[in-house]
């Protein structure tokens, strides 16, 4: 029993003992004044410095505690920062506003509008599908209403089993490249037809019909998928071709086929594909590589080539396979790998803006319209027309007092007038230099309504979104830190001559030129040109200035060949002009970037110590720079002494060892 009563009290005092220990997250690695520094904070904070958790936590101890020196120090100049008031003020406020409203835009149309379209245009590009359809075009049946209500009969009578899909595609389809191929139009992935067709595609079982009629820009459709299965994204094939036509441009289909029969002999034989591609085929463009193709997708080449070399398995050869080129024989050399999300996203997100990204775009500021009960009011267009006396957008309107407060749209608690919204219309390429009419009105009011609807929810985003409400809490707390650098620190720094002056004698000795020459050059493209006029030099016959006038090198001429002051080890022709002995002499001729050259020295500059003006503008930057550190460590130590933080470097070993 006594036992029992040893056990039992143990167990609750380790009970006791996991309760009240500290969470990790919540372990207090800094404080200041009445403010504490969390290891969660500290440790949201470093990975997002670094990169990301996993390289935070195999970082060193060091580099936590540099870390966390600079950390305290940028908590407490936000403290300063809301003690000073910079949360109430209109300048910051409407700064934050502004950004919000723009960067929000542009997240939530990559967050709710790609990013998720992403993710299933991913995952259905995994497969392929083969479907075939019906269309009935609307130009040739009586208009829109006319052409779906045909189409829908023609799905009818195939559901009641009165007609097969294939014998009304025989009689009905208006697309006449597939009609004759029992509406067969091949395999295909997400991404590379319109997407309501490939949505209803993808939504239906193989061999099975969709329940409804599609449509889509070129018409109404009744689809079949007749085959799904996984997809080969690329495959890298070589062929050769034997065209149908002689070198005279005349179709000899008897001649193929006794060049083919002899290519396939060899190949049979086991004789080299490539080297037989480099002989015998007639495709001008791989011939000379083994006729390689390189890696191509489904639907890059004609049918029968592209359903032959898709079936093959790398290294194998297919049977004869006859396009309108001509015969090809195709060897697959090897199946490219499906890429993951992150290394097809750029190619997903240019797939989906071309097809969709404007539906998607719609549909959303459409729910936006009803969210924020978004109307407009058609009956001011009249008045606008009315009193603009037919002048162009981008003058100034003749008659503002009429209309520039009537308010043209509205939404939420936001009405836009005429005023500003014509100021808008003024600036927009898109309508300047045309004439007001409804349809140009009610286009500008869509495009700037969409944008100003869309920004109207960022607003509002950070309530919703975590990830955007660190966005802007990270934004802030940047522009807070620019104010008081700005105030603290760049206003602050003082320069004068005098200052600059003393600076420069305390700090001489990091403004040094090194050796440096003084040349000119005669560059000229042609070598017998350039001893031509070596040899002239040698014998005295013609002044070295003179010459350089003639100089070939782009941009000299006009300063007559001459180069000023240049270090020596700057480039290959101070190098070469520094060897000579005298000023005023000149070297032989030599080649030098595509043309030949001769140098002469000019003159020579030892090196030494910059006078102040020579430093001057080196010596400005540096004060700069060490008057800003000065007054950065002048206001870290005023924090310091009116925060008093204490930082429990010990507790940094326990960071990244638990996640809670």
């Amino acid at each position: 029993m006594y036992q029992w009563f040893k056990l039992s009290s143990i167990f609750v005092l380790t009970l006791l003992f996991i309760s009240c220990s500290t969470k990790h997250s919540e372990i207090v690695i800094g404080k200041f004044n009445d403010d504490k520094i969390t290891m969660g904070e500290f440790e949201k904070a470093y990975a997002k410095n670094v990169g990301s958790y996993e390289r935070a936590a195999k970082d060193s101890i060091s580099n936590y505690k540099n870390f966390i020196d600079l950390y305290m120090n940028f908590r407490m100049k936000l403290k300063d920062a809301y003690e000073r008031g910079y949360d109430k003020d209109k300048s910051l406020i409407e700064e934050l506003t502004d950004y919000k409203k723009k960067v929000g835009s542009t997240y939530i149309q990559e967050k709710y509008l790609v990013e998720p379209n992403l993710k299933e245009l991913y995952e259905r590009r995994k497969t392929e599908v083969r479907a075939s359809h019906l269309m009935i075009r609307p130009e040739q049946s009586g208009g829109d209403e006319a052409a779906r209500q045909f189409a829908q009969g023609l799905l009818d009578s195939i559901k009641q089993g009165l007609k097969t899909f294939e014998e009304l595609v025989e009689v009905h389809s208006q697309d006449q490249f597939s009609k004759t191929k029992g509406g067969d139009i091949f395999y295909f992935t997400a991404g590379q037809l319109p997407y309501e067709f490939e949505d209803a595609c993808y939504k239906t079982p193989k061999d099975s019909i969709y329940p409804e009629v599609v449509r889509t820009k070129f018409g109404y459709h009744i689809i079949k998928v007749t085959d799904v299965k996984p997809r080969i994204p690329r495959i890298h094939a070589a062929h050769i071709l034997i065209s149908f036509a002689n070198q005279d441009g005349q179709v000899d289909s008897a001649a193929a086929r006794m060049k083919l029969d002899t290519v396939l002999t060899k190949l049979k034989a086991g004789e080299d594909f490539a080297e037989l591609a480099k002989q015998y085929s007639d495709d001008t463009g791989t011939k000379d590589k083994g006729g390689d193709l390189g890696f191509f997708e489904r639907r890059m080449m004609v049918q029968p080539f592209d359903e032959a070399a898709f079936k093959l398995q790398p290294g194998q050869i297919s049977d004869v396979v006859e396009t309108q080129f001509g015969y090809h024989i195709i060897k697959l050399l090897e199946r490219g790998e499906l890429p993951s999300f992150e290394q097809d996203k750029e190619n997903l997100k240019n797939i989906l803006k071309r097809l969709r990204y404007q539906d998607i775009y719609n549909d959303y500021v459409n729910n936006l319209k009803k969210e924020f009960n978004f109307t407009v009011n058609e009956s001011v267009f009249d008045k606008i027309i009315e009193y603009s006396d037919s002048v162009l957008i981008g003058t100034d309107y003749p008659n503002p007092d009429k209309v520039e407060n009537e308010v043209i749209y509205s939404y939420a608690n936001v009405k836009q007038t005429f005023a500003p919204f014509y100021d808008r219309m003024k600036r927009d390429t898109e309508f300047t230099g045309k004439k007001f009419d409804k349809n140009l009105l009610s286009k500008a009011v869509t495009k700037y309504s969409n944008e100003e609807l869309i920004e109207f929810k960022a607003l509002g985003l950070d309530t919703i979104d975590t990830q955007f409400a660190e966005l802007m809490e990270d934004y802030k707390n940047g522009i807070f830190i620019f104010k008081l650098q700005e105030e603290e620190v760049w206003n602050k720094v003082q320069i004068d001559s005098v200052k600059l002056l003393e600076f420069y004698e305390k700090t001489k000795e990091n403004y040094k030129w090194p050796d440096r020459v003084e040349f000119t050059e005669i560059w000229v493209r042609n070598d017998s040109l350039a001893k031509h006029y070596y040899a002239i030099l040698k014998e005295g016959k013609a002044d070295f200035d003179s010459l350089a006038k003639n100089t070939e090198r782009f941009g000299m001429k006009e300063k007559g060949g001459k180069y000023e002051l240049t270090p020596i080890n700057n480039s290959e022709l101070s190098k070469k002009v520094a060897e000579l002995n005298n000023v005023g002499d000149f070297t032989e001729v030599f080649p030098q970037a595509g043309g030949y050259c001769i140098l002469r020295l000019d003159a020579r500059d030892s090196a030494r110590l910059k006078t102040f003006e020579e430093a001057r503008a080196e010596v400005t930057g540096a004060f700069q720079e060490a008057e800003s550190k000065r007054l950065e460590n002048e206001y870290i130590h005023s924090l310091k002494r009116k925060y008093n933080p204490v930082i429990f470097y010990d507790e940094l070993p326990k960071a990244f060892k638990a996640q809670s």
